[in-house]
């Protein structure tokens, strides 16, 4: 794999628990996600690592809420140990659960996981540009939530 193996393993397993909600069953699905990845060279030999170790770890997440009851979002903050910086942290966390899932998804490779518009796009199946515009858009409705 051309990125580094361990960075990924760390991302795949943060957009687990950002599915989820749950420590145990976040590793769970990030091994398994691994396994199947090592266990089909399709997509791999295309050069397409990347979204396909998003999309294992997405049809994972996806099987796992139809066999069990979803798990809520834990309420615990990461983080600053400043008032102010928990109460925007807060406001912020409880802004980003009123976006759509499919944007809170955005939202979170973005800016947690750090990718690139052109990564997230083959992730979800966009265009580069239609990531900028879904993006600015999410932006603008969580600004206006905060206010």
């Amino acid at each position: 794999m051309s990125a580094d193996l361990e960075e990924q393993y760390n991302k795949i397993y943060r957009y687990c628990y950002m599915k989820l909600g749950h420590r145990q069953t976040a590793e769970d699905l990030t091994q398994e996600t691994f396994l199947r990845f090592f266990a089909d060279r399709r997509y791999r030999d295309m050069g397409r690592e990347l979204a396909y170790l998003y999309t294992i770890a997405r049809n994972q997440c996806i099987d796992y809420y139809r066999k069990q009851k979803p798990l809520a979002m834990p309420q615990e903050l990461f983080g600053g140990s400043e008032e102010d910086e928990l109460l925007i942290s807060f406001a912020l966390q409880e802004a980003v659960k009123k976006l759509s899932p499919e944007d809170q998804e955005l939202i979170f490779l973005k800016y947690v996981n750090e990718l690139s518009a052109a990564e997230i796009g083959k992730i979800l199946g966009w265009s580069r540009f239609a990531v900028y515009r879904r993006l600015k858009s999410c932006l603008k409705r969580l600004k206006q939530l905060l206010e």
